[in-house]
């Protein structure tokens, strides 16, 4: 009977100990497998940048068949910084999140915008890039404020984040003119049937490449969504490299060119 509790201890204690141990190696080996990609990236020299491809001013193809953009010219400043070599990876909106999460590509530089949703996903540097929507009207008119407004005709496209924005700002003088769409909307204006647009910039620097007549010039925003650079959850040095990178080049202007060329506007003071 001794003998029995005895060796059904001693199974005890080694259950014990083997489920320890593995445990021990299972946070072991979790340490282990969780990838430094910084160092991964300096060890390779070479960076892998998810871009779009068919989203201009952001990315696009440009004549030469070669990626250009905000987001373009932006991946090759990061890769110059960290002194490596870049490698573009093309996404779409729906896969730019999972390709970095799944180790397809180390960053993600697409025109992302930050919510809590993503943000339970993925981490995000600072702002690189603006992404306004405005009031836009003729270059002679003096249009400062959401005050400048009273009296006026502002056609905006109906349900739109800037038509909800536009709608909290204007004073109760102005008539909103709502359209289906973004090309009515454009049109409205170059039609005269309004004397605003509330338009993201990236609509109106298309519109004002296309036609000459009755060019859109943008007032003052009404909203900003800004984009951000994606990283990989838990991936800090990474992250505070790229932030780093940033601010430098905040600093030194080159991401006010960058903007000036692109969004052809200055890069906002509080971004």
């Amino acid at each position: 009977m001794i003998r029995t509790t005895l060796s059904s201890s001693r199974r005890s204690a080694l259950r014990t100990l083997l489920a320890t141990a593995a445990f021990a190696g299972a946070a072991f080996g979790g340490a282990a497998a969780h990838a430094d990609v910084l160092a991964n990236i300096q060890k390779a020299g070479v960076i892998r940048v998810a871009i779009p491809q068919d989203f201009p001013p952001f990315g696009s193809l440009g004549t030469d068949l070669k990626l250009q953009g905000y987001d373009i010219d932006m991946a090759h400043l990061v890769a110059k910084e960290l002194g490596v070599k870049l490698e573009l990876v093309p996404v779409t909106s729906t896969n730019r999140i999972p390709y970095l999460t799944t180790g397809k590509a180390d960053l993600v530089i697409s025109s992302l915008g930050k919510n809590a949703e993503r943000a339970k996903v993925i981490d995000f540097t600072q702002a690189y890039a603006p992404f306004p929507k405005s009031v836009y009207g003729p270059k002679e008119a003096v249009i400062k404020g959401p005050a400048d407004l009273a009296g006026k005709t502002i056609g905006v496209t109906r349900g739109s984040t800037e038509d909800l924005s536009l709608t909290k700002l204007a004073p109760a003088s102005a008539t909103i003119k709502r359209y289906e769409d973004n090309n009515a909307t454009a049109q409205s204006y170059l039609t005269g049937q309004v004397q605003l647009v509330t338009l993201g910039n990236i609509v109106a620097n298309a519109v004002n490449e296309r036609t000459k007549l009755r060019q859109l010039d943008a007032k003052f925003a009404v909203e900003d969504t800004p984009c951000y650079v994606g990283v990989a959850k838990g991936e800090e040095p990474l992250l505070q490299k790229v932030d780093a990178i940033i601010a430098k080049a905040k600093a030194d202007g080159r991401l006010n060119e960058m903007s000036q060329h692109w969004m052809k506007l200055p890069l906002p003071a509080k971004m």
